[in-house]
Parts: structure tokens; C-alpha cells; sequence
């Protein structure tokens, strides 16, 4: 007999794809808070990762599609007292921006109503406590009906949120800072009155104590969501920079195509749209039709515009300073490079270094221990302590089960993040003052802590070690006795009357600025991203000013020892035009984008103090190794893209996670980077989101500043 054994082939399996999406969640307090978000999203099947970020109140979620229902897990947390919104990734930027512009006007309207609600508790509970030091200065405001009404009001009132969601978390076994205030203010109230409704018992009523608490957690929450309302700029500011419509166009006739002006979120791949002169491009794409010249300092850093014909790739953001051009787009217009970085920068902000983390798992723990550690003072004292110093009590001229009783809560109290939160910022004043006055505006005691603790800096080049414009920096004449160099610069701006891009700016100030007046000219003709020629009347001649391809158009051939010598130049990060006369080059003009002053001497003492100095650039390799070796920085990248920076910081970090890492930049093409890094420093001439994202800005735009926050940071650490 014969066995057979048949085996069916192994079902197919499919692996779900992994997707990402952001929560918008609101009522968290604390770090308690936090820790218990992330647990409750954690717990679904399909969830992968979730990271909450208090100040922010988003979470960044990472899960399996198809898996999770994400309706489920908002109404879940909802249903927990954190209100939980699904954002939805086709929003339309309009749509982003009203959601961003309604949570400015409801944190705004929430800021106005604590910091009423502390000054009216704090003012009252004040007077409540004159009569103390005898003072009387209304007589029915020490009536001890009208503070047992005070702290009903403000209990009921103002404090009833706090109440309701520390209640909320004790019931769902999840206890946070609220719950911590809510028991300490309700045991002081049901103290009070239980002392109002039996005098017999000769207790000590102490209403005025939740009121003045209240107080002091109201002041503490305005404080906070001033923190908060920071990363809402931060975003908001990325967002203003997206175009926000493109001009779409037919492919058939699509010169004599007036367009069909669409938001610039729903241009779709293989799409046409048409970009005017001085628009910016809404997509990513291919030129398809026409030639001009792009500002893209926006993503690179780089100074001076790039000229770009057919075939060649432009970003969205960037700005179209030459002639109108057709695009065909690559991507929809939610993927563009833009959209990544502004998609890199929310992320940034959402992630958690690995010190928060542990911090809010020592808190998720943290309300249990104070709770025990208030049960344990009140009955220490009540049992022990009264007995063991017995005159305590005759001293304060109290009950001892009244003593035990605010002991207990004190620590409760003392305890809350939201009264020492008080301290810090009181502490870190003269800090930030004094930083203020040399230069630095300082967005918090955090960042001061972080800067003492620095390990690395990491700069970007152009704008933060250089100037972030172009001047002349060279001018050289090959017929002196003729062509002095001011003669050069003089026909150079001539010819340039008629162009309209930075370079020619340029050479016109800079004419200006040595009072060289315009030559009479004739026939000018601008080619643009190649050169002007015209006639200049004096020397009735033709004169070519450009590039080295557009004398050669002309029929004007460049020697090799010029070519050496431009070479040299280039070398450099410079730019380099010739100027020739009818068929003879008589000379040429060099710009480029200049070190600051103080760049060389503040690397040099920051390299003296320890500190591992790094430089970035967006621009070609060849610059950015030039301007290292002027400032004699040993590590450096040249041609790194607004990801790439971002992912260095990130490498920096992973190879030594104790390493605090600071970013130093001044564009939008930095915010990345420096949303990353544990801390950044912007610029004051900067972005405005780069100037958002930063902890320290350079209001004098000086370099050596940077020395100043260090110094300053160590000093207020003693």
C-alpha cells in the first residue's frame, strides 16, 4: 500500500500597509495626562506607535490600515474626558489654517478667562487674609459667610473643570495633576464647612485656602498655554509660506489657454499649470515650455538664483523671477518638498526625546505616591506627631485633626507640577531679562537649562556664517590704463538698467553707492540667465555682460588664462561675469555671499570652550569646503537638502544620545533641522518660521551672541 501525503499550497497572506495620522486631542493637563493617551491608543490591535505631545495636544499615530478604526479610538478618548478629533490628510490648506486660526481665537479667549479667574481669586482670598494682620478695611469682606460663598462660587465656577476631570481620572483609575488639586481643595472645603455648621467642635475654618489655590493653578495654566500657543506659530508660519492656487492649463494650445485658477493642494500628477514672473510654483514639476531664472533660498540656502530651462525640475515655494514657464507636475500638490518639510517640522514637534519619555512614565506613577504620601502625613500626624509634639497644636492654637488635615494637603498642594511651575519662571527672570538687553530674546527657562548643557553646534552656512546676500567682492580689469575698475563696474551697471535679478541689483548698487553714473546706451538686449549686450554711447561699441556660454554664443572666446582665473574663483561659492568689447574680454566682476565679521573669531571660541562645532549647507560641496576652511571647521556637508539636515541632527543624536545637540540657522529650509535638534537659535533677519521654531533669536543678528547665551546660561545655573 502506498501513502500519499497531499500539502495544499500556503495561503497567500497580505501584510496591511502602515500609515500614519494625527490626532487633535484636547483637555490634557499634565504629563499624567499624556502617559495615559498614549496607553489608551496603544492598546487597539493595529496600533504600532503613538506619540503625544502636550504642548502641542496632538498625537502623532502610526497603525496598520484597515486594522484600527481611528473613529473608534477618537470616541474612546472622548469618552475619557479628552475631546479627540481624526485630522483629515486632504484637508485644504484653507481648512488648515481655519482649524490653526480657531485654536489661536479659543486658547486666546481660554487665556483671558484664566488669567480673570487668578487675578479675581487671588485679589479676594488676599483680602480675605488682611484681617490676620489686623487689618480691617471692609468689615463685611471678614465675614465668614462671605468666604464660605467665595469658595462655593469658585469651587463650582471656575474650579469645575478642574474638579470634573480630576474626578474623571481617579474614576477611571487614571489619577493627574487635577485630581491632586481637586482633593486637596475639596478636603479644605468640607473641612471649612463642617468647622461653619458645628462651632462646637472649635475648628479652624480655612476657606480662603482652595480659593488662593485656584488662584495660583489658574496663573500657573496661563502660563503654560503661553508655552503651548508657540508651536501653533511655528506651524502656522510653514503654512503661510505654501502657494496657495495654481493656474491650471490645457496641453493642447496651452500658450493661448487663459487657465483655470485651482487650490494648489489639488493639482494633480501629469498636470499642466503656467507660473508668471515673480509667482511662486505651487507644485512640484518638470518645465515643459520656456526658460527662466528661480530664487530657491527658500529650500537650499542658496544665495543667488538658479536658471532653469526645459526639462529641469522646480519646487513648490520657490519664485519665478524671470519669464513665465509651463510646468507639468510630478507630484499632487499635498507631496511636494514644501509639504514634506512642513510634514517633518509638525512631526518634530510631536516626537519626544528619550528624557520626556522617562519623565512621563515616572509621572503616570507619580499622583499614586503623593495620594499615599498625603494619607500617610495625615495620619502620622493625627495619630503620632500631635502626641509627640504636643505643643505644636496649643502654639497654632488649632485641633489636631486640623493640623493633620492641611499638613496632608500641603503635600498634595506642594506636589502639583502647576505651583512649582510658578517658581521656575520667577526663578529664570533676571536670566532672560539680562539676555534681553545683550541681544538674545530667550522663549524660556528650558531653553537656558538646555544651552548650559551644550554639546554640539551645528551651523548652517548661508545667512547664519555668511551675510545671505551677494556683494562684489572682486573686479579685475585685463586694460587698466583704459579700464579702471570703476570704469568696469560703471559700464556693468549700464548694461544692467535693463535686467531684473539679484545679480544686477547688485552691481547696481553697488554703483550707486560710489556715485558712478549711468552711460547713455542703446540696443540693450537682456537674455535672461545669460547676459545683457548693448551699445554704450562714449565708445560707441557693442558690450557683452554675462556668463562664459553667452560670450561664446557671441562668438567671443574666454583664453585659459582667464579661465584659471575664474576657476579659482568659483571655487569659492562665487559668481563670476565677463564684460567684453565687441569681441575682446576687457575684464571681469566677481560676487559671492561674504563671512560675517564675527564668524571666524566666534567659531574659534566656541571651538575653545569644548564644544564640537559642525556647518551644513544646502550649496554645491565645493563652497561649502571653502568657507570651512576659512573658518577652520573640521566637519562640515555641502549640498544637503532640508531632510538631509533634519537626518543628520537625527545620526548626531543617535551616535550619543546624551549629547545635546543645537541647531543654528536663519531659513525655512533650516526649520526642519532645527526642530529636531534638542534646542535652535535663529537669525533675527531671518524666516519668520525659523524664527518661530527657535528657543534663542540674535535680535542684534551678531554671531558672537551666541557666546553671550552660553555664558549667560551657565551663570544662571549656579
Amino acid at each position: 500500500m502506498v501513502s500519499l501525503s497531499l500539502t495544499s499550497p500556503p495561503l497567500k497572506q497580505t501584510i496591511p500597509s502602515i500609515d500614519t495620522i494625527t490626532l487633535d486631542i484636547d483637555g490634557m493637563k499634565c504629563s499624567g495626562c499624556v502617559k495615559s493617551v498614549e496607553k489608551q491608543i496603544r492598546q487597539h490591535q493595529g496600533i504600532i506607535c503613538a506619540n503625544v505631545n502636550l504642548m502641542t495636544s496632538v498625537a502623532l499615530v502610526e497603525y496598520q490600515v484597515g486594522v484600527v478604526e481611528l473613529e473608534t479610538i477618537a470616541q474612546k478618548l472622548t469618552n475619557l474626558g479628552f475631546p479627540t478629533q481624526v485630522r483629515l490628510k486632504d484637508e485644504t490648506q484653507e481648512n488648515q489654517k481655519l482649524i490653526i486660526h480657531q485654536k489661536r481665537l479659543s486658547a486666546k479667549k481660554n487665556q483671558q478667562y484664566l488669567l480673570i479667574s487668578a487675578a479675581f481669586l487671588l485679589l479676594f482670598s488676599t483680602i480675605g487674609h488682611l484681617h490676620h494682620l489686623g487689618l480691617h478695611p471692609w468689615h463685611w469682606l471678614t465675614n465668614i459667610w462671605f468666604h464660605w460663598g467665595l469658595a462655593t462660587a469658585s469651587l463650582l465656577i471656575p474650579g469645575k473643570e478642574i474638579l470634573l476631570n480630576g474626578w474623571q481620572g481617579l474614576w477611571q483609575r487614571k489619577p493627574n495633576m487635577n485630581s491632586l488639586v481637586g482633593i486637596g481643595a475639596i478636603c479644605a472645603y468640607i473641612a471649612s464647612c463642617i468647622a461653619l455648621i458645628f462651632p462646637e467642635l472649635g475648628w479652624e475654618c480655612f476657606f480662603d485656602e482652595p480659593v488662593m489655590l485656584l488662584g495660583f493653578i489658574f496663573l500657573g495654566k496661563v502660563l503654560e498655554s503661553t508655552a503651548r500657543n508657540k508651536a501653533v506659530d511655528s506651524l502656522e508660519a510653514l503654512l503661510s509660506l505654501r502657494p496657495q492656487f495654481a493656474r491650471l492649463v490645457g496641453k493642447i494650445n496651452s500658450n493661448q489657454d487663459q487657465g483655470l485658477q485651482i487650490p494648489a493642494l489639488q493639482v494633480k500628477p501629469m498636470e499642466w499649470v503656467r507660473v508668471l514672473s515673480g509667482e511662486q510654483f505651487p507644485v512640484d514639476g518638470i518645465i515643459i515650455e520656456g526658460e527662466t531664472t528661480i530664487d530657491e533660498s527658500l529650500l537650499t540656502g542658496e544665495s543667488l538664483p538658479t536658471f532653469k530651462s526645459v526639462g529641469e525640475k522646480v519646487c513648490a515655494g520657490t519664485i519665478n523671477h524671470g519669464n513665465m514657464v509651463i510646468v507639468e507636475a510630478v507630484t499632487d500638490g499635498k507631496n511636494t518638498l514644501l509639504s514634506q518639510i512642513i510634514a517633518t517640522v509638525e512631526a518634530a514637534q510631536t516626537r519626544k526625546p528619550p528624557v520626556q519619555k522617562f519623565a512621563d512614565t515616572v509621572s503616570s506613577y507619580f499622583t499614586y505616591f503623593i495620594i499615599a504620601m498625603a494619607f500617610f502625613t495625615f495620619s502620622f500626624w493625627y495619630f503620632w506627631g500631635t502626641q509627640i509634639w504636643s505643643n505644636i497644636v496649643i502654639e497654632f492654637d488649632t485641633t489636631k485633626i486640623i493640623l493633620s488635615l492641611k499638613l496632608a494637603i500641603n503635600v498634595l498642594v506642594i506636589a502639583c507640577p502647576c505651583a512649582l511651575g510658578l517658581a521656575t519662571p520667577t526663578a529664570i527672570l533676571v536670566g532672560t531679562t539680562l539676555g534681553a538687553e545683550n541681544g538674545l530674546l530667550i522663549k524660556g527657562g528650558d531653553v537656558l537649562e538646555q544651552v548650559k548643557n551644550l554639546k554640539t553646534i551645528v551651523f548652517d552656512k548661508t545667512g547664519t556664517l555668511t551675510q545671505g546676500y551677494l556683494e562684489i567682492t572682486d573686479i579685475f580689469s585685463y586694460y587698466p590704463d583704459k579700464f579702471s575698475e570703476d570704469k568696469i563696474l560703471q559700464i556693468a551697471a549700464s548694461l544692467e538698467i535693463v535686467a531684473n535679478h539679484p545679480l544686477a541689483e547688485t552691481i547696481l548698487k553697488k554703483a550707486q553707492k560710489l556715485h558712478l553714473e549711468i552711460l547713455d546706451n542703446q540696443n540693450l538686449e537682456n537674455c535672461h540667465g545669460k547676459g545683457v549686450k548693448g551699445i554704450i554711447t562714449p565708445f560707441i561699441d557693442c558690450f557683452y555682460l554675462g556668463n562664459q556660454s553667452w560670450l561664446m554664443e557671441n562668438n567671443i572666446m574666454v583664453n585659459d588664462v582667464t579661465v584659471n582665473q575664474v576657476k579659482s574663483l568659483q571655487t569659492q561659492g562665487k559668481t563670476v561675469i565677463y564684460l567684453a568689447q565687441n569681441t575682446t574680454i576687457i575684464g571681469f566682476i566677481a560676487l559671492g555671499d561674504t563671512l560675517r565679521q564675527d564668524a571666524k573669531q566666534t567659531i574659534d571660541t566656541l571651538e575653545k570652550m569644548g564644544l564640537e562645532v559642525i556647518m551644513m549647507s544646502g550649496d554645491q560641496p565645493e563652497t561649502a569646503t571653502y568657507i570651512a576652511q576659512q573658518l577652520a571647521i573640521k566637519t562640515y556637508y555641502g549640498s544637503v537638502t532640508p531632510q538631509g539636515k533634519s537626518a543628520l541632527i537625527k545620526q548626531i543624536q543617535q551616535e550619543n544620545p546624551d549629547k545635546i545637540v543645537a541647531m543654528i540657522g536663519d531659513g525655512v529650509n533650516d526649520a526642519p533641522a532645527m526642530t529636531t535638534a534638542q534646542f535652535s537659535i535663529a537669525m533675527t533677519n531671518g524666516a519668520q518660521v525659523a524664527i518661530k521654531t527657535a528657543g534663542i533669536i540674535l535680535t542684534r543678528g551678531k554671531l558672537s551672541d551666541v557666546i553671550t547665551a552660553i555664558h549667560l546660561s551657565q551663570i544662571t545655573a549656579l
